[in-house]
């Protein structure tokens, strides 16, 4: 790639520390940067982390930084953040990134590379590709030196800012993740999020425990016939969604078992039987990175798109107005916004005809 080298990630929480360990276990350069180096110190000091779990192992990395201007050299630029910092990251990189280069988002919510592109365009950086996946870890930081990756997802979509990106970086990335396969577009790709699905009604019936802070189990304790049955409906939104934009989701049931081999006839039992969730604690707070994410991230785009297509979405619309009360919050502004994709005053046609629909489907098996 004219020059550049090496592998960047940005982010040292549980999902960068485990991408950075998976990529090199695989005997790749990786070059760590952290707004928080303090977080990291013993990983910064070694330049190795050690992971433990499904991935296991010392790792050496080539290089542990806070500054971004390490990433200009680099051919591939991972960013593993909150996605609710992505304007702020895509800022803080446009100085550094040049052509040639691809910004790879590990957990994109909806649309997330559609967003990230559009602020390093309005940023004065046009030519690199951003394609997205879902985070592909469940992982925890484990001190300042190293993760602990509770399970590795069997399954995961890719999609981009454009078609052309995904096909000009898609045989890299699945090179890398073999369990990666090609979306249609970003709508599908950013739907299949399960915890997009999940988290906010299972957040809001269990509203009492979390804002008590009392212990709770999130997937086995907190979920039930009725909890499931919010969930079923949400998912019957996201689908409609999906459809109105050339995309067709799978049901919940099956890309948990995608994701980490748990067969099983009812969501419900799916939930019960997946092994990374059965330790996976409750937020303590509602202003949690675990809600406020999925809502200003997924929901808050998907009510947009809903409404520029037609398409109801009443559960989606409560969970959105519920949250913004409790929250001091209007998610509706501060969330992904039409605007903060580029795609305001479009319409429904013209979102489709920009996302190109249906134009990209190789390596799909749904």
């Amino acid at each position: 790639m004219g020059g550049l080298n090496g592998i960047g990630v940005v982010g040292a929480g549980g999902e960068g520390r485990a991408v950075a360990a998976y990529l090199a276990s695989r005997g790749l350069a990786v070059h760590l940067c952290t707004r928080d180096l303090g977080a990291v110190a013993a990983i910064a000091r070694r330049r190795e982390i050690t992971a433990s779990g499904v991935l296991d192992g010392r790792f050496p990395l080539r290089e542990v930084t806070d500054d971004p201007a390490a990433l200009a050299g680099r051919a591939v630029v991972l960013v593993a953040t909150v996605t609710t910092a992505y304007p702020e990251v895509a800022v803080r990189l446009a100085p550094h990134l040049r052509a040639g280069q691809v910004v790879v988002l590990f957990s994109g919510k909806l649309c997330g590379s559609v967003e990230f592109a559009h602020a390093l365009a309005a940023a004065g950086v046009p030519d690199v590709d951003v394609v997205e996946t879902d985070a592909l870890f469940a992982a925890r930081p484990s001190g300042t030196d190293g993760v602990t990756v509770l399970g590795a997802k069997g399954w995961n979509l890719i999609s981009g800012g454009t078609p052309a990106a995904v096909g000009r970086h898609a045989g890299l990335l699945r090179e890398w993740f073999p369990m990666l396969e090609v979306a249609c577009n970003p709508v599908e790709r950013g739907l299949h999020d399960f915890g997009a699905v999940a988290h906010v009604p299972i957040a809001l019936a269990n509203l009492g425990t979390i804002d008590r802070a009392e212990e709770l189990l999130f997937y086995v304790d907190g979920v039930s016939a009725r909890t499931v049955a919010l969930l079923e409906r949400t998912e019957a939104e996201f689908a409609l969604v999906a459809r109105a934009y050339g995309a067709r989701l799978l049901p919940m049931t099956e890309v948990l078992d995608r994701y980490y081999g748990c067969p099983a006839t009812t969501l419900l039992d799916a939930l019960r039987t997946v092994e990374p969730y059965r330790t996976i604690a409750a937020p303590t707070s509602l202003d949690h990175r675990f809600l406020t994410e999925d809502i200003r991230s997924t929901l808050v785009p998907l009510q947009a798109l809903a409404r520029c297509a037609g398409v109801a979405t009443p559960m989606v619309d409560a969970a959105i107005t519920i949250m913004s009360v409790l929250g001091g919050e209007d998610f509706g502004r501060t969330g992904r916004t039409l605007a903060r994709l580029g795609w305001d005053g479009l319409g429904h046609e013209g979102i489709v005809r920009r996302l190109g629909a249906g134009r990209v489907v190789a390596g799909r098996a749904a």
